[in-house]
């Protein structure tokens, strides 16, 4: 079992009932449920920060690219050759 660190936080009244009615529904413990939501919730804000730094390292290469400006010799395409014509 993982060591537990004490914390003191103070929750509205209405959280207070509606953990209540929780853990008398499912048998768990307050603490339980609590460290189960906030599990939950760093889960997502570490994911939401992952996906802001990969977006970021998007941002960037593409800004890169674009400052590099056109390709030499240009395009040897036409824009409806890249459309297919047999559906």
């Amino acid at each position: 079992m993982a060591r537990h660190v004490r914390k003191q936080i103070y929750i509205q009244a209405r959280q207070e009932r509606l953990l209540k009615r929780l853990a008398k529904r499912t048998g768990l413990k307050e603490a339980e449920i609590v460290r189960r939501a906030l599990d939950e919730h760093l889960q997502v804000l570490e994911s939401a920060e992952a996906r802001r730094i990969a977006w970021e390292r998007v941002d960037t290469a593409i800004a890169s690219l674009m400052a590099q400006g056109p390709a030499a010799g240009g395009r040897t395409w036409r824009r409806e050759e890249l459309y297919d014509r047999t559906g």
